[in-house]
């Protein structure tokens, strides 16, 4: 009989060592931003509102970690609105044919301390291309409802022509490079 208990007892620690985590991103506290040089002497700011993300994991450094994550294009803000209408258009988003950018974690790989390499495929328009993000791990934390969080800062840079982003193709005007910053929180499930 102490065999029998001692095998479950094992077997139930190895499951929960190796269970799969999902953690999902908390809107109130993730932030989709992005800057792009104007005119070659300032920067736009815009940000997206609307968005899901989810990360599944099993290992606690999230090594294996499988990231997800849409963002809704009609949700793009820069504080002008008729600028947020153009992005709408087909000159950038054209969010009526192509409503979602869509981002699909490859590997996660841990470089050093808490600095990871994100890989995976991002979908903007009818592209998907490879990039990679410079993330940042801030760590695990509990909140007052005794929810585990997790934080991260994400950041990368893509060509926007590379995307079929269409206008000002040459860059005079609204430059091709456009700086992508994440700042993460997801919300372990229960």
């Amino acid at each position: 009989m102490k065999k029998i208990f001692l095998f479950l007892l094992v077997a139930s620690i190895s499951t929960a060592s190796f269970a799969q985590t999902k953690w999902s991103v908390d809107p109130m506290h993730t932030f989709i931003n992005f800057e792009v040089k104007h005119l070659g002497i300032s920067f736009v700011n815009g940000s997206f509102k609307k968005f899901e993300g989810t990360i599944d994991a099993a290992k606690p450094d999230l090594t294996d970690a499988k990231i997800n994550f849409t963002v809704a294009v009609n949700s793009v803000t820069t504080g002008v609105e008729m600028r947020d209408n153009h992005l709408k258009t087909d000159d950038f988003f054209n969010a009526e044919k192509y409503p979602t950018m869509t981002f699909v974690g490859s590997s996660f790989k841990k470089l050093k301390d808490n600095n990871y390499e994100l890989a995976g495929k991002l979908t903007i328009r009818d592209v998907t291309k490879d990039v990679k993000f410079n993330v940042v791990y801030g760590g695990v934390a509990k909140d007052q409802q005794a929810n585990t969080r997790a934080g991260f800062h994400a950041t990368t840079t893509v060509n926007r022509l590379d995307y079929n982003i269409k206008y000002d193709p040459s860059g005079m005007a609204v430059a091709k490079d456009i700086k992508i910053e994440l700042n993460l929180e997801f919300v372990q499930a229960k």
